[in-house]
């Protein structure tokens, strides 16, 4: 019932009296108390969630996305909450931040992990303090352990720009990765070529070995919001050619704009300027859908101040995102086929992407929540076709359950106990 209130829940108010509204609770105070009193454990429902994706994976590989997430919040009561820069504002505020891995594959993003991020002043007795690259090496080393695939790995410059924190760990465990880095990135050339750093503009130096660039190729990017923008892309190669690669994006080739200009650092083999194009657009296009996804489950809605509270939180959001992506027949091939009656729906979206599953869902739980607003009016002004005819509008919308071949078939499925 927790799941299916946070699929409905929309930003705004304290999420126990949101969702006890929707879902028809009398007292919201029981779901406060399943968050910060009731004996289940954020971990053991991750490592449900996580052994799920892997049977639906199947040995697919994936590539890895890893971000940080931040969100504002008032005074100094929550745990690890401090003055700090808060990537949704775009500035430093005082919030809260953790490091997520999220999964991409035939076109579908899923969650995967998070780990929050302590600040060295909010450091409690038992903590020590890691770096959000650090944090970020962490994850991909136990989603490896685990068992996933990863053929790559995104992330931006903050960790791009963390060699020995995150770049070179990620190496070592043999996987490909698509870096973001600061203009001025230095680059260690081997013994007999001399260094440069990379710049913006233009990059001849007139040098034994100089920085040069190839010529700018245009690519076409989706962004988030499924509009296409024209992109122009080139290698830049200081020494000689080597595994690890450096590439200029912007989108204007003429002037090179500051502000709309990117470098990104690669280590896949025989990589070419069209693939490093399609890259970019994945990681480009999915990290703000990721984040708006999260943001339409309620991510930072929680009143909550104790870690491990707001620990099961967001391990719930995670769940309530993993639920959409199962209905996903590419990603999930064993979800069924939704019956013709309900597409006939005026605003059923067939769409095949999450946000179009998400809308849907909305729809098939519109019934039950529209009747549970409207039931405290039923019981002053009695109307009986109301009263008897939501309950068979209701009973009808409940068979609808593309994921029971799921239910029935995996031991391991525990989502609607949530």
């Amino acid at each position: 019932m927790t799941l299916k209130g946070k699929v409905f829940q929309r930003s705004g108010g304290a999420w126990h009296c949101v969702i006890a509204k929707a879902v028809g609770l009398d007292n919201a105070q029981g779901l406060h108390h399943f968050i910060s009193q009731s004996p289940w454990q954020a971990e053991d429902l991750e490592k449900r969630r996580l052994k799920i994706i892997l049977a639906i994976l199947e040995e697919r590989e994936i590539m890895v996305m890893i971000d940080e997430t931040g969100d504002q919040k008032k005074g100094k009561k929550t745990d690890y909450v401090k003055r700090q820069y808060i990537g949704n504002f775009g500035k430093i505020e005082n919030g809260i931040v953790s490091v997520n891995a999220y999964g991409y594959c035939e076109g579908m993003t899923f969650p995967l992990k998070f780990k929050i991020f302590k600040p060295k002043e909010r450091l409690k007795e038992g903590d020590k303090y890691r770096t959000k690259p650090e944090l970020g090496a962490e994850l991909v080393k136990e989603l490896k352990e685990m068992g996933f695939k990863i053929k790559r790995v995104l992330a931006d410059s903050l960790y791009g720009e963390s060699d020995s924190n995150f770049v070179s760990v990620v190496g070592e465990l043999g996987i490909e990765y698509a870096v973001a880095i600061r203009s001025n990135h230095g680059v260690w050339l081997p013994k007999g070529q001399k260094a440069h750093r990379l710049r913006r503009g233009v990059l001849g130096v007139k040098t034994e070995q100089a920085v040069r660039a190839n010529k700018w190729r245009a690519f076409q990017e989706l962004r988030w919001d499924r509009k296409e923008e024209t992109r122009y892309i080139r290698e830049i190669i200081s020494g000689k050619r080597r595994t690890i690669q450096y590439w200029q994006i912007t989108t204007d080739k003429e002037t090179v704009p500051d502000d709309s200009t990117w470098f990104v650092m690669t280590k896949i083999p025989n990589l070419k300027y069209k693939e490093v194009g399609a890259i970019y657009k994945v990681r480009a296009y999915v990290e703000p859908g990721f984040r708006n996804s999260k943001n339409e489950l309620g991510w930072a809605d929680f009143r909550l101040t104790n870690y491990a509270d707001i620990q099961q939180w967001w391990e719930l959001v995670m769940c309530a995102y993993l639920m959409v992506c199962l209905h996903n027949i590419t990603f999930n091939p064993s979800v069924a086929s939704v019956d013709d009656s309900y597409q006939q729906h005026s605003l059923w979206d067939s769409g095949k992407g999450w946000k179009n599953a998400l809308n849907n869902l909305q729809l098939i739980l519109q019934p039950f929540i529209s009747f549970n607003l409207i039931l405290r009016w039923l019981q002053v002004f009695p109307v009986p076709q109301l009263s008897f005819g939501f309950p068979r509008l209701i009973t009808k919308i409940n068979e609808f359950d593309c994921l029971k071949y799921l239910v029935y078939c995996w031991d391991e499925f525990y989502l609607s106990s949530a």
